[in-house]
């Protein structure tokens, strides 16, 4: 069971590991040893998340949800499988927190009267420099 938030709990039947070698330079152990772990959370099926947590999380995922609705989240940073099986249980976790909270609604909002004629005042000043550059007529 992995627990997330206070709300938010995810069943071991909904997370599976796979563990492959490791990509990049490495000792002899480097070709024997499986470390990097390959964590699969199938968070369509998963009852546990409502639909609107799950339409944030495939926003957040990006290109680790698959087709099928699963997050695939891999882990290679250390040679040791277990801190590597640690670091992509929080990281799964992290996401989903990050899902569970709901962007506050943007409030639209005038600008003031005042910042209006600021602005265009400021435009008109420019307007009157650009136009001083410009050529001067030779009738005289």
């Amino acid at each position: 069971m992995l627990y997330v938030t206070d709300t938010i709990a995810i069943e071991e039947w909904e997370l599976s590991e796979q563990f492959t070698r490791a990509q990049g330079p490495g000792g002899q152990n480097v070709n024997k040893v499986e470390t990097a772990v390959e964590l699969r959370f199938e968070a369509e099926r998963s009852p546990n998340l409502s639909d609107p947590v799950k339409r944030r999380l495939q926003r957040l995922a990006g290109r680790r949800w698959t087709q099928d609705g699963a997050v695939v989240i891999l882990a290679q940073e250390t040679r040791s499988q277990s801190r590597n099986r640690e670091i992509a249980r929080e990281r799964l976790a992290e996401l989903i927190r990050k899902a569970s909270v709901a962007p506050k609604r943007r409030v639209a909002t005038r600008p003031t009267l005042g910042s209006q004629r600021r602005r265009l005042k400021a435009k008109s000043i420019r307007g009157e420099v650009k136009a001083l550059r410009s050529r001067v007529d030779g009738q005289e």
